[in-house]
């Protein structure tokens, strides 16, 4: 059975995703040093490729990415020759007749991926004198609408490390976003200081504060004694933790608008004659979701 075509944003409108991968070794193969190789990586390509990161988290046996992906159609002759020089070396030359190719696949988010997933293999497939596939599958993508929505799924990527229990303290991780701007300054700019805050008006200078203050409280984590002191009833921590699902399981989440319009770009990739309609996630004011990974991944 051919797998079914994944939805991604098209014309000169750039597509933000969530990207999640998943190793297909038991256990949690990736340490330390391959958490460093494989952020590495990411930074690499991400050099190379038409892509804005947003966010990340590199655990154990997966990895998360959050990224805005610029369409062909925005990208110069002249961009793309200087960004493939700097990555295959100053000698590398493109004719005019290759520019086609380079823009559609600098600005392909499965191109981008492959490269980052066929990167790593090698270097962990060395590294244990191993041979094989090191992936189970397809990576999941999610379209995800900017602003409210998009620093939602952010502080569901950043606070993977709290809810396994990892550290008490997001930004105590390492390898996650939230970690890379405060414990190395957002280290050559690599990441976007977007936040989903672009849209509100707040300055560059202020979206980390205000981003950290929206992270702890959406992550707000309880000891025993307080459940029993509230009678263990479901705050608004517990409503965002449990909604989280949302932000890997569904194909297209943000406004009832924006889900309906991405929609109508892409239902005639789905299997069901019924027409789809957006659903509102309980406890996340003013998002839905299009659920239906089972059809379109």
């Amino acid at each position: 059975m051919p797998r079914a075509a994944r939805m991604v944003i098209q014309g000169e409108e750039p597509g933000v995703y969530h990207v999640m991968s998943r190793t297909c070794l038991d256990g949690f193969p990736y340490g330390d040093a391959e958490k460093d190789e494989l952020l590495k990586i990411i930074k690499r390509f991400s050099k190379l490729f038409f892509v804005e990161i947003l966010g990340y988290c590199l655990l154990d046996n997966h990895f998360h990415l959050v990224l805005r992906v610029f369409p062909e159609k925005t990208i110069s002759d002249e961009e793309i020759k200087k960004r493939t020089r700097f990555h295959y070396g100053q000698d590398f030359d493109i004719s005019k007749e290759q520019i086609p190719y380079y823009r559609n696949k600098l600005s392909s988010l499965a191109h981008y991926m492959k490269e980052i997933k066929q990167a790593f293999s090698v270097y962990y497939n060395r590294r244990y004198h191993r041979r094989g596939t090191l992936w189970a599958e397809r990576f999941k993508s999610l379209i995800v609408e900017n602003g409210e929505t998009l620093i939602n799924c952010l502080a569901y990527v950043d606070l993977n490390p709290v809810r396994a229990g990892i550290v008490e303290k997001p930004e105590e991780y390492r390898w996650s976003s939230i970690g890379y701007h405060v414990q190395r300054h957002n280290e050559d700019g690599f990441l976007s200081l977007d936040f989903g805050l672009k849209e509100f008006g707040v300055k560059d200078t202020d979206r980390l504060q205000h981003y950290r203050k929206f992270l702890y409280e959406k992550g707000g984590i309880v000891d025993l004694e307080k459940e029993r002191e509230r009678e263990f009833e479901l705050n608004k921590f517990d409503r965002f933790q449990y909604r989280t699902r949302y932000f890997i399981d569904s194909g297209i989440i943000g406004s009832k608008e924006f889900v309906d319009r991405i929609y109508q770009q892409f239902k005639h990739y789905f299997t069901s004659i019924r027409e789809k309609r957006p659903k509102a996630i309980k406890g996340l004011e003013g998002v839905y979701s299009l659920k239906r990974l089972s059809e379109v991944i």
